[in-house]
């Protein structure tokens, strides 16, 4: 999965919030009055893939109102999708919130993995004991504690590190592109060798 670069004040490159597409932004002040003339404390942005604006105000975008976090891994299964997207949507004003979210997500995804879904923790160890990839699993711990933290006070205060939450929006991904997408991309190549390959493997490993 490629590097997301959210979308920045003043930057002239990054992940477009409407295509996703990481492009050129052209930058641009609004004017009002009569002969618009007089400068507003707005700025816009336009995209110059899709074509399409953002308009911000004092470094914060505040049209479309999406916090500017990636979106979700295109294979993120239907029942985490919907705690994904309203996370993503109440970033910007909550962070804390938006990471409780993502931690019901985290526990939501557990089923799709084959676990229980009942305690994060216990599922985590579970994986592990069938072969997770340690960075996988310190995916997982590093969305269980931040999680964590947000629904309980604990030592990290995520209104004053709002980009702890941010990082929670990518390990989601990236445990999405790991445990889901990698498989299914290998299962698919696995499928089109040839049914007596593919019957001399299965013989093999009998």
């Amino acid at each position: 999965m490629s590097k997301y670069y959210p979308p920045t004040d003043g930057e002239s490159k990054f992940n477009c919030i409407h295509c996703g597409v990481f492009a050129k932004q052209k930058w641009g002040q609004l004017y009002y009055g009569s002969h618009s003339t007089t400068s507003s404390p707005i700025t816009y942005c336009r995209c110059e893939h899709c074509e399409y604006f953002s308009y911000w105000h004092q470094g914060c975008m505040i049209i479309p109102a999406e916090a500017p976090v990636c979106p979700p891994h295109p294979d993120m299964p239907a029942s985490v999708i919907d705690e994904y997207n309203e996370a993503r949507s109440i970033f910007a004003r909550s962070p804390r919130a938006a990471v409780a979210l993502l931690r019901l997500a985290i526990q939501k995804l557990m089923p799709e993995l084959g676990e229980k879904g009942d305690n994060i923790n216990g599922d985590i160890k579970s994986l592990v004991a069938k072969g997770l990839p340690v960075q996988v699993q310190q995916a997982f711990d590093f969305c269980r504690v931040v999680g964590n933290n947000a629904v309980h006070p604990g030592e990290i205060n995520l209104n004053d590190t709002p980009e702890m939450g941010q990082h929670l929006f990518s390990m989601i991904n990236f445990i999405v592109e790991d445990q889901i997408t990698r498989p299914k991309q290998i299962a698919e190549l696995y499928a089109q060798l040839p049914e007596s390959a593919r019957a001399a493997v299965e013989k093999r490993d009998a």
